[in-house]
């Protein structure tokens, strides 16, 4: 067991150029872990960042016992960051918040109630501080991927999500993955909460989203998700005698 296993739930922060916002986040996160109703840690994921971030990843690191951090050797992205976390998270539940804090980890206490009874709680962002560019081409993104995944979920974009983990170790992975981890979880008959929670403007660093990858790429991926739905192998243990056996020998 690794020392997420001490804790019930870890918060995944995936790390990509954002030393202007590594202080700031700190903070909160240290201040949320304060007072949060469950035991929390934080994990970073350092995706290759070309600035100072990693650098300071390990220096917060040192500074509070309940943070750690994996890093990559080189950039992978969003998708690979999730996943490695959720690989190396040992906690019944993980946590994925982005880095740029335009939405808050004080909100996971609107999402820790339902835990248990859903396999995803999300959020939805209310009063976006976003510019009508970046609104839009969510708006018209979320439409799509409705369309073609049929998951209901109205902010699939949203950063703020609590995981079973148990699910989440099963999800099936590809670049884009982090689009569809409602429909992801549904494809394993797992329930999906949607909790409305704040959002804020980005005060420091750069967003990393443009229109290729906030537009197009996402209707790309609908057809691979669509593909990929069709030959999802989904399974249930009944009954097995390979767990804590004696050695006989």
């Amino acid at each position: 067991m690794n020392k997420t296993g001490l804790f019930e739930l870890t918060i995944i922060v995936p790390i990509y150029n954002e030393e202007d916002n590594m202080l700031r986040l700190e903070k909160e996160l240290a201040e949320y872990l304060s007072h949060a109703s469950v035991g929390s840690c934080v994990l970073f994921v350092n995706d290759g960042s070309k600035d100072n971030s990693g650098k300071l990843v390990q220096e917060i690191c040192k500074r509070n016992k309940a943070f750690f951090y994996l890093s990559f050797v080189k950039n992978a992205g969003l998708s690979a960051a999730i996943k490695a976390g959720i690989d190396a998270a040992q906690s019944p539940y993980v946590a994925y918040i982005d880095a740029d804090l335009q939405t808050t980890p004080e909100d996971f206490e609107l999402l820790l109630p339902y835990r248990q009874e859903y396999a995803l709680v999300m959020g939805i962002r209310t009063g976006r501080k976003d510019s009508f560019g970046k609104k839009l081409s969510s708006k018209v993104a979320n439409k799509f991927r409705r369309m073609m995944t049929h998951d209901g979920v109205e902010d699939t974009g949203c950063p703020l999500k609590i995981i079973d983990t148990a699910y989440a170790k099963r999800i099936p992975f590809f670049k884009g993955m982090h689009r569809f981890l409602p429909a992801l979880i549904q494809l394993q008959q797992g329930k999906v909460k949607q909790i409305a929670v704040r959002h804020f403007e980005r005060t420091a660093g750069k967003s990393k989203f443009n229109l290729r990858n906030r537009l197009v790429a996402p209707f790309v991926d609908c057809f691979a998700y669509r593909w990929m739905r069709k030959r999802y192998i989904n399974y249930s243990i009944h009954s097995e005698n390979i767990s804590d056996q004696v050695n006989d020998r």
